[in-house]
């Protein structure tokens, strides 16, 4: 068979049966045979949002999201969604088309050199010079993004190499002998971890994305109950443990809750799960969890002790460790008895307000509408910037794979195309994307791909007017100047959804949002809601250079926290002894 379509066959050998894409001429000869198979493709109007979709597929379903771009600018563009799932260890395979093999290196039309630019974004790029390597490479994508610590791989296809014959093999052997994940923990590393968590009278939880992408969900609630120990999210790990437990203090950082930043300062054991300290999550890592034996549990040996100092390192597979150690430790409630009330009452004196009767709306009440409106198995992506972290700080997650939001690369544009993804995953589920004026109106083009393939998905357009993260640094940190944060009053958001032939609706007053997004759900079309709120309105954040505790905005910083545990009990002891 040709190469185009050996590989049609090797992405339905891997059970791929949708993929998101933008044609070009050196594609011509896949899409020609996609034109006869029974591969879905659904035609983006933007190569990002291709990248974008496939990766909220991929983190909705837990399966590989496939995404097709041509040569050149084609491959350029999809680069950005390579980038997102990359930092955010997303399994995508992008599939990039090539100028022909004797036209590489050329400088032909449309030729940039996939494999140098996307070498560091993904886990792995592959070139195809010959039709008989696609097989042997389609599989080996598809194994090396799903497995260890995901992430992204791409294929680079040349134009001729589609075209040329070969004899498809009844089965398809790879040899990967530079790649082993490592699954299961150092058992001698883990009985020391126990050690040392048995000993905690104050232990807390990190718990990062990679508990959701190993399913290690009721493990992590098990341990906690077990532990007596309260847990955070990062951003990626939000909704890996319900968040509305009297032991969850939902998530940390810059944009974190109080009551999360302040028990991480005084813990003396941190067990982060799946996480890899980014400088959103700790603050000044020279500030961070000052008291506290640190335990680290990933299954990438690369970012142990990349950014914070641990005392025990356990590199694996986060459910297979949690079993682990929930086998080793009996249960410690008794010793960490009084740390659980004392968490228990410091947190519920730092629940944000909700409500607000104002007008232009307030974020926080927009959050408190959406959160009535929907149920738990709703899946919501956010954009990035206020919109993501008003979502990230109020609102309530409780089961993994329901909160999808671009965390590492802060990439604007993702929420929408990353809903679609997630729609075309789970089509039985509603799907609700939060997103910014600013970082919509990078993707809006793709209101098409939705009306075009019915994909119901619900935009929440939170329309202040303004690039609002930037301009909010502006104003605390640029003595207010508002250098070209201001995005002016086009365009209406209704008129460019109608224009789209998607059902439009503005919101403007409490209440509005919660009526019209139950209409929105209930149409079972593809809709936009224009809010209008508080141009205004400010996030709590914790400024560059600061400790989780030096938080400002929202909330008043107290260097006494009340409760029956003096917030420094002792001196920790030297990290690494």
């Amino acid at each position: 068979m040709k190469g185009s379509k050996a590989i049609i066959q090797s992405l339905a050998d891997q059970g791929v049966d949708v993929v998101f894409g933008y044609p070009g001429g050196v594609l011509l000869p896949l899409y020609d045979e996609i034109y006869d198979s029974d591969l879905r493709h659904i035609l983006v109007r933007h190569e990002q949002c291709a990248a974008h979709a496939a990766d909220g597929f991929a983190r909705a379903s837990g399966k590989v999201g496939v995404c097709i771009g041509t040569s050149g600018p084609g491959a350029t563009n999809l680069t950005t969604g390579i980038a997102t799932a990359y930092m955010d260890s997303s399994p995508v395979v992008a599939l990039a088309g090539q100028v022909a093999t004797h036209l590489i290196g050329n400088d032909a039309f449309q030729e940039v050199d996939t494999l140098g630019i996307t070498m560091p974004i993904t886990k792995h790029s592959f070139q195809a010079m010959d039709p008989a390597e696609i097989p042997p490479m389609m599989k080996s994508a598809f194994y090396i993004a799903s497995t260890g610590r995901p992430g992204p791989v791409v294929l680079d296809l040349p134009k001729d190499v589609q075209e040329a014959e070969f004899e498809y093999p009844e089965t398809v052997e790879i040899e990967l002998p530079g790649y082993r994940p490592t699954r299961k923990g150092n058992p001698r590393q883990i009985k020391r971890a126990a050690d040392v968590i048995i000993k905690a009278k104050k232990p807390v939880i990190l718990a990062g994305g990679g508990v959701i992408i190993s399913g290690s969900s009721p493990e992590l609630g098990k341990f906690s109950e077990l532990i007596g120990a309260p847990v955070t999210t990062t951003l990626m790990g939000k909704g890996s443990f319900p968040e509305d437990h009297p032991l969850s203090l939902g998530m940390l950082g810059m944009h974190g809750r109080k009551v999360a930043n302040f028990l991480i300062d005084d813990c003396d054991c941190l067990i982060a799960i799946g996480c890899r300290f980014s400088d959103r999550t700790t603050g000044d890592v020279t500030k961070f969890a000052p008291n506290a034996q640190i335990v680290h549990i990933d299954v990438d040996p690369a970012e142990i002790g990349k950014n914070v100092d641990v005392d025990l390192p356990l590199v694996g597979d986060a459910k297979t460790i949690l079993v682990h150690l929930i086998k080793e430790i009996k249960n410690n409630r008794e010793r960490t008895k009084k740390w659980v009330a004392h968490v228990k009452e410091f947190r519920s004196s730092c629940m944000p307000r909700l409500t607000f009767d104002d007008f232009p709306l307030k974020p926080q009440q927009v959050i408190k509408e959406i959160s009535e409106t929907v149920n738990d198995d709703t899946i919501l992506t956010t954009d990035v910037g206020q919109n993501q972290m008003w979502m990230a700080h109020y609102f309530t997650s409780r089961i993994p794979r329901k909160f999808i939001s671009s965390g590492g690369l802060g990439t604007m544009g993702f929420g929408f195309p990353a809903a679609m993804g997630a729609k075309v995953a789970l089509p039985e589920e509603d799907v609700v994307a939060v997103c910014g004026d600013g970082g919509f109106l990078m993707v809006c083009q793709d209101l098409a791909t939705v009306r075009e393939y019915d994909i119901p998905v619900v935009v929440c357009v939170l329309d202040n007017r303004y690039l609002g993260m930037v301009a909010q640094w502006q104003k605390l940190f640029y003595e207010e100047r508002i250098s070209h944060t201001r995005l002016g009053e086009v365009p209406d958001f209704v008129k460019l959804a109608e224009a789209f032939g998607v059902n439009a609706y503005r919101a403007e007053k409490p209440g509005e949002v919660k009526e019209t997004l139950n209409d929105a759900i209930k149409s079972g079309e593809p809709s936009l809601i224009d809010i209008i709120i508080d141009p205004h309105e400010n996030l709590p954040m914790v400024p560059p250079g600061c400790g989780l505790t030096e938080m400002i905005g929202e909330y008043k910083v107290e260097r006494e926290v009340p409760g029956e545990i003096p917030y420094r009990e002792a001196a920790p002891e030297k990290r690494g002894d």
